[in-house]
């Protein structure tokens, strides 16, 4: 074998790695940037560009839209307006194998838009966009895009026409609104629709009372016909709009005339009480929030959308916040200490309970604090109590909570356990051991190969902590010797 020579093994160890050291052969850099590629003769990078744009179309649209900036607006306006009228005709399903040069087509008309045609027309460009974006449901409604990728180039679209538009007059932002006020009547659920939501806090304030008039004008115009979900959509998206304005101008009782028209019985009486209080009426504020409000869904966020989990408690948590703040603020702290221990007491709500000791006189935190911790051992609900006791922490009584209720442990709540059993590995040794085992054998005894990676790792975190260790380990290999893919990952032969 060739020895290595010594300039190299004599290298600084700071430049192994990294993405921009130089190439040891020659000492050029690689990594395309400003300096790199004005390194290349032009006929080299225009090589380069031709070739790409013979094996990508997406790319070629964008270099011919650059070409034909040189000639002026008239003429990238003229090739996204091709391509719009295109898409608008199309009436051919896109497949999953199709869509992905598909997206990248729409991806490129939205670039072309934005970096092309806005530095040269602003307007011109929000009109296009409006225009890409009016034919979303369109497009969407023949493309498979169950994951949502093609929706995403609308998403864009929308954000960089929200952008044009913070930056026009107070004039032309105005009359942008009021002009695709009957395109969001039309599909209110479009992106449309939520652009205009979204435009409302970047318009200027003095837009406000012109966009507020045409929405009432609007509004009257859309009949109000038992069954027409449309026509119901069309109006709680434009009541949603001017309550948005209300909001932004400060007329509290118009914020709460539009909640009440688009929610009726089920009005946000929190968010009502909050814009009260802000406005200096905290007596009226208390008793909107202190109303019954009907049931609904609980709101939905996206860590509950990944987690598959709905945080239920939500609204109840933003009721007894808000009604606190108010209760503080007519000075009735009484009354909002106890209705922090009774949201502590109900829910083991941390936050609350922080909030309730430092509002208490010095030294009566230590008695309140020892009976949170009883309150919190003797919760009904183990994964809740455990749950507040790490993250409190107090993990020696976290580690006598699992102990004491080692029958109550299920693997398959590994958001709790996992976490609680690395956080007692030091504390409380023989705790963490049982909720490792608790998983592992979830695991094992489901046959969840996609989680034996986890498995094995919380077996080499349970070795250095658990006495019984080796005869855990064993009954492994005799209930589950045959899980092949499990024992390679931990080495066991």
């Amino acid at each position: 074998m060739a020895r290595r020579p010594k300039a190299a093994a004599a290298e600084p160890e700071a430049t192994a790695g990294r993405a921009d050291a130089p190439r040891r052969k020659g000492g050029r850099r690689t990594t395309p940037s400003v300096e790199t590629l004005s390194g290349l003769p032009p006929e080299r990078l225009i090589g380069l560009i031709l070739g790409e744009t013979a094996r990508n179309p997406a790319f070629k649209k964008i270099v011919s839209a650059a070409l034909a900036a040189l000639q002026g607006p008239e003429a990238v306006a003229a090739i996204v307006d091709r391509r719009l009228s295109a898409l608008e005709g199309a009436r051919g399903f896109i497949d999953w194998q199709r869509r992905r040069a598909f997206t990248a087509d729409l991806n490129a008309t939205v670039s072309v838009i934005v970096d092309e045609l806005r530095p040269l027309d602003a307007v011109a460009a929000l009109d296009r966009l409006v225009r890409f974006l009016d034919g979303a449901s369109g497009v969407l409604a023949r493309v498979d895009d169950s994951l949502g990728i093609t929706e995403g180039v609308y998403e864009r679209a929308a954000e960089a026409a929200v952008e044009i538009v913070g930056a026009l007059s107070e004039g032309e932002a105005a009359g942008f609104a009021a002009r695709i006020l009957p395109l969001v009547a039309g599909d209110p659920d479009g992106p449309l629709g939520m652009l205009f939501l979204d435009l409302i806090p970047r318009l200027p304030d003095g837009a406000l009372p012109a966009l507020d008039a045409e929405l009432a004008q609007a509004l009257a115009s859309i009949p109000e016909e038992p069954g027409d979900w449309r026509a119901g959509r069309a109006r709680g998206r434009l009541l949603r709009a001017r309550q948005d304005i209300a909001d932004r101008r400060g007329d509290v009782d118009a914020f709460v005339a539009l909640e009440e028209a688009v929610a009726g019985e089920a009005a946000d009486n929190v968010a009502i009480a909050e814009r009260l209080l802000a406005a200096g009426r905290p007596e009226e504020a208390l008793e909107r929030v202190r109303r019954p409000r009907q049931r609904g869904a609980a709101p939905v966020t996206r860590e509950a959308l990944i987690t598959g989990r709905v945080d239920a408690e939500a609204p109840v948590r933003a009721r007894a916040a808000a009604e606190i703040r108010i209760l503080d603020a007519l000075g009735r702290g009484e009354e909002a200490q106890a209705l922090r221990w009774q949201r502590f007491h109900d829910s083991l709500d941390a936050g609350m309970l922080r909030d309730y000791l430092a509002k208490l006189p010095d030294f009566e935190d230590d008695e309140a604090l020892r009976a949170a911790f009883d309150r919190a051992t003797a919760f009904p609900q183990p994964y809740r109590a455990l749950t507040f006791l790490i993250n409190w922490p107090d993990l020696d009584r976290a580690g006598r909570l699992v102990l004491d209720r080692a029958g109550t442990w299920e693997g398959e709540r590994y958001e709790v356990l996992a976490p609680a059993a690395e956080a007692l590995e030091q504390a409380r040794p023989e705790a963490a051991a049982l909720l490792y085992r608790r998983l592992i054998d979830d695991i094992l005894d489901r046959g969840r190969s996609q989680a034996y990676a986890h498995a094995a790792r919380y077996l080499a975190q349970l070795e250095p902590i658990d006495p019984e260790y080796g005869a855990f380990r064993e009954r492994l290999r005799r209930d589950h010797g045959r899980k092949h893919a499990f024992w390679s990952l931990v080495g066991g032969r």
